[in-house]
């Protein structure tokens, strides 16, 4: 097992990788100051009945009273249509402030388990066990909690950081082949915006990751957490470098929400989202074609889509475009890259990176 800590003075966190390491979540909580006590164990349709059972028996081992609450899985969940179900069952399971959330599964539960928690009584503890790869390597780290809105994707939410996180590599083994490659994208984001040699790496060793081999997904499940951790650590509420983050987010929010919720992945509509962030870091920010090149070859043999949407550029399209959080005025903070590994920020308009689209 791998082990570090976010710093981030009073609300600092252990996080912990490895592989077949749910049994030991109770144990770990406690060691993470985390009195036993009244739980809920929020998770969703496809995780809960893998995962569930053995993570309530380690939760009861080190003496925590859980409750699981099971939501319907996949992005449709993530509203505030089941955030007031999963309230209505806290209330139900008598939760007070002494209580903590467990958040079982992928980007979605972890999401919504933490916005509950962050507001529930206003607000009590949180511990993300993230199950798939966008979990594990991005969304259970850095505070964001949030649910979507019908006209854009989480515009309802509030930092609030967990505290613990718990990766167990071995659940991966359990993810569809879709869902699993979708979570690269965001692996293969690290490697663009803040170090150029993991490009190679996982030039190197995507066949091992692809195939699911535990000790390689352990070191890049750690890399990518510690470059997240780094990110965060510097700017927790994304007032500067945290943007960086974003890249290929714009577009891949846009993407997500003129498509339709569950109809294109998170990873899938962020790699196209990246794709076209590298066009445009050519055009704006003179990154050489090559580079350009060499990732979008990387994300195809990735098994991730590089395309827009055929008649992507709809009403609905602009319209999220145009609510993507670092908007300014009639355009947008938009993440680019310079060189492989740098990554800045520059104010795009709308018809800019419209028009870079195709």
């Amino acid at each position: 097992m791998r082990t570090f800590r976010v710093e981030l003075g009073p609300r600092s966190h252990p996080v912990h990788v490895g592989a077949g390491i749910l049994d030991r979540l109770g144990e770990l909580a406690v060691e993470a100051g985390i009195k036993p006590t009244r739980a809920a164990l929020i998770s969703d349709t496809n995780v809960a009945p893998l995962f569930a059972n053995p993570v309530q028996t380690a939760l009861r081992k080190s003496g925590f009273e859980v409750t699981t609450i099971e939501i319907a899985a996949g992005e449709s969940s993530k509203n505030l249509e089941m955030l007031n179900a999963v309230y209505d069952r806290m209330i139900d399971t008598e939760l007070d402030r002494n209580s903590v959330v467990f958040g079982l599964g992928g980007g979605v539960v972890g999401d919504l388990a933490a916005f509950a928690a962050a507001t529930f009584l206003r607000g009590i503890a949180m511990v993300q066990v993230p199950t798939t790869i966008v979990g594990q390597v991005d969304s259970a780290l850095g505070g964001k909690t949030a649910v979507n809105h019908r006209r854009g994707k989480n515009l309802i939410g509030a930092f609030s950081q967990p505290r613990m996180i718990l990766a167990d590599v071995a659940t991966l083994k359990t993810l569809p082949d879709r869902e699993f490659r979708e979570g690269l994208a965001e692996v293969i984001k690290y490697g663009v915006i803040m170090d150029a040699p993991m490009i190679a790496d996982l030039e190197r060793d995507l066949d091992a990751i692809l195939a699911r081999d535990l000790n390689t997904l352990e070191a890049v499940v750690e890399r990518s957490l510690r470059h997240k951790a780094h990110v965060v650590e510097n700017d927790e509420r994304e007032g500067g470098l945290r943007k960086i983050l974003n890249f290929g987010h714009t577009v891949g929010h846009a993407i997500e929400a003129s498509a339709g919720y569950g109809n294109y992945l998170h990873g899938e509509a962020v790699a196209i989202g990246m794709i076209a962030a590298l066009r445009l870091s050519h055009l704006e920010a003179g990154l050489p074609t090559g580079d350009v090149q060499r990732v979008t070859t990387l994300i195809a043999r990735a098994g991730l889509p590089s395309e827009m949407p055929r008649k992507w550029n709809t009403a609905d399209f602009i319209a999220a475009l145009r609510l993507d959080k670092k908007r300014v005025e009639d355009g947008v903070e938009f993440v680019l890259v310079d060189a492989l590994g740098h990554a800045l920020t520059k104010k795009l308009s709308f018809n800019t990176i419209t028009s870079a689209l195709g």
